[in-house]
C-alpha cells in the first residue's frame, strides 16, 4: 500500500514537472530579462530628446473664448481637461470635452453615453486647427528622436489588433520608424498632436517575455486569466508532491519503517 502511495505521488510528480518544466523556464528567463534591463532604454526615454518648454513671454488667449468658439461649431457638453502643449515650436491648447450625443439611442432603447472628443487649438491665436498631417507627425517625430538617423517608414494607423506594439493608444495615428540599431519607431497621435510611444526592439522582446510572463496571449496583461490559475495550482502541486516524495525517502522514514517491523 505505502509502495503504491509512493508511486503514484512519483508519477504525478515526474508529469507535472514535465508539463511545467517549459513554463518555469520561461518565468525565470523573462524573470532574469526584467530584472537586468534598463526600463528607461526599454521605453525608448533614451532616444528621446527633452520634451521643449513654452516660453512664459507668449501671450496666451483665454481658454474660455476657444470654448465659445468649440461651441459654435460642436454639441459641446462638458469639458473633461485641457492642456498646454507644444507642437513644432507653437503652443496649443489639447482640449478633451464631450458632445451631446444623448438624443441617439441604441438598439435596446438606451440612451447612448456622451462621445469623448479632442480639439487642438492655437494658444495664441485661438485659431481651431484639425489633426496633424502626416508631414506634422515626421517632424515631430525627427524633432524628438534624437541620432541623425533618417525615416525609413510613416504607417497610418486607424485600428490596431491586440498584439500590436501601439495596442490600447489613441487612434488615429503616425506611426514613424527609423533606421537605427534599436529599429525604434515613433508613434504620434493625430488627434492629440503629441508622441504617444516609442518602441524598439528591446521592447518587444520585452513585451514577448512580458506574454510569457503573465500567459495571457491575447493582451498581455490579465493576470487573472485561467491558464495561470491552472498552471500556479499545477505549481503548488508539483511542489507539494516534491516535499512528500522527499519524505518518503528520507532516512528517518525508513529507519522508522525498520524498527517498527522488528
Amino acid at each position: 500500500m505505502a509502495r503504491s502511495f509512493h508511486y503514484k505521488i512519483r508519477k504525478l510528480h515526474r508529469y507535472l514537472g514535465l508539463i511545467l518544466g517549459i513554463q518555469f523556464l520561461l518565468w525565470t528567463v523573462g524573470g532574469i530579462y526584467f530584472s537586468w534591463s534598463n526600463m528607461d532604454e526599454i521605453h525608448g526615454e533614451l532616444n528621446r530628446n527633452p520634451l521643449s518648454s513654452i516660453p512664459i513671454n507668449s501671450e496666451f488667449i483665454s481658454p474660455s473664448l476657444v470654448l465659445k468658439q468649440l461651441k459654435v461649431s460642436e454639441e459641446l457638453d462638458s469639458v473633461k481637461e485641457l492642456k498646454l502643449i507644444e507642437i513644432l515650436g507653437k503652443p496649443y491648447y489639447q482640449i478633451h470635452y464631450f458632445t451631446d450625443s444623448e438624443a441617439n439611442t441604441n438598439h435596446s432603447g438606451h440612451r447612448d453615453m456622451k462621445r469623448p472628443a479632442v480639439q487642438l487649438a492655437d494658444a495664441v491665436s485661438g485659431r481651431l486647427r484639425g489633426p496633424l498631417t502626416e508631414a506634422e507627425a515626421v517632424q515631430i517625430a525627427k524633432s524628438a528622436f534624437n541620432g541623425n538617423s533618417k525615416v525609413i517608414e510613416v504607417k497610418r494607423l486607424e485600428e490596431t489588433s491586440s498584439h500590436h506594439e501601439y495596442r490600447l493608444n489613441p487612434l488615429p495615428a503616425f506611426a514613424v520608424s527609423f533606421d537605427h540599431p534599436s529599429r525604434s519607431t515613433v508613434f504620434i497621435s493625430a488627434e492629440l498632436g503629441t508622441i504617444q510611444k516609442i518602441r524598439n526592439q528591446k521592447w518587444r522582446i520585452f513585451d514577448f517575455l512580458w506574454m510569457m510572463h503573465t500567459m495571457d496571449y491575447e493582451g498581455r496583461d490579465n493576470f487573472g486569466n485561467l491558464l495561470l490559475r491552472t498552471f500556479s495550482v499545477f505549481g503548488l502541486l508539483t511542489i507539494s508532491s516534491g516535499f512528500i516524495l522527499f519524505y518518503l525517502s528520507s532516512g528517518a522514514l525508513r529507519r522508522k519503517k525498520k524498527h517498527l517491523a522488528k
